[in-house]
């Protein structure tokens, strides 16, 4: 197993650096607070370590088989991603933030289980993250080694590994508060990334 994490990590390091909806969700949050940003970030690997289990132990292969359930799941996914990328647009087209909540980097709409909740949710209705995740693990798992230890510890590994990585964004977020925080940047912000969110959702929905 040593052998095979440098590619391994090297691999998930692409992957999470590959732009997606659940970066746009965690920077999204981080810019209401560091905890939001955080708990978004354990809610989308929470979405991960399912997919990976899902996959070690066969299930995903369902999905893959299956184009009702697969479709199922992929409008499912486009209404989550586009509901997000409303509330967003919505929130850039309100008035700006209370200048002292904002300063104490707050946000009463946003609480850290509902960001656990909405980075879960986002991970779990995409899927293609469970087809990938049934591609991508077995190519890791050494020659001769038991499928599903090795599969499920992969799964785990990726998890915690994209937690620090995923961590840095929300770090470099919170670190440039001052200029993130002021009301119209993140109007622009959170316009930008609500039109990304609905630009992926339709695209999800439209796509076979």
């Amino acid at each position: 197993m040593l052998s095979v994490l440098p590619p391994f990590l090297g691999a998930c390091t692409l992957v999470a650096a590959a732009p997606g909806p659940s970066t746009v969700l965690i920077i999204r949050h981080s810019l209401r607070s560091r905890r939001a940003g955080f708990a978004t970030v354990l809610g989308n690997e929470t979405g991960v370590l399912v997919w990976g289990l899902c996959a070690a132990f066969g299930l995903t292969a369902l999905l893959a088989a299956s184009q009702l359930a697969y479709d199922v799941v992929r409008i499912v996914g486009a209404a989550v991603l586009v509901w997000f990328g409303v509330q967003a647009l919505r929130a850039a087209a309100r008035r700006g933030p209370d200048p002292e909540r904002a300063a104490a980097g707050e946000d009463a709409a946003v609480t850290p289980w509902a960001a656990y909740r909405a980075g879960l949710g986002m991970n779990l209705a995409n899927p293609k993250a469970a087809v990938f995740a049934m591609s991508f693990l077995p190519q890791f798992v050494p020659s001769g080694a038991p499928q599903l230890p090795a599969m499920a510890g992969l799964a785990a590994l990726w998890a915690v590994y994209e937690v620090g990585y995923y961590g840095v964004y929300v770090w470099f977020v919170d670190r440039l508060r001052s200029v993130f925080g002021r009301a119209a940047v993140r109007r622009r912000l959170e316009a930008v990334s609500g039109g990304v969110l609905v630009a992926l959702g339709v695209r999800m929905a439209l796509e076979g």
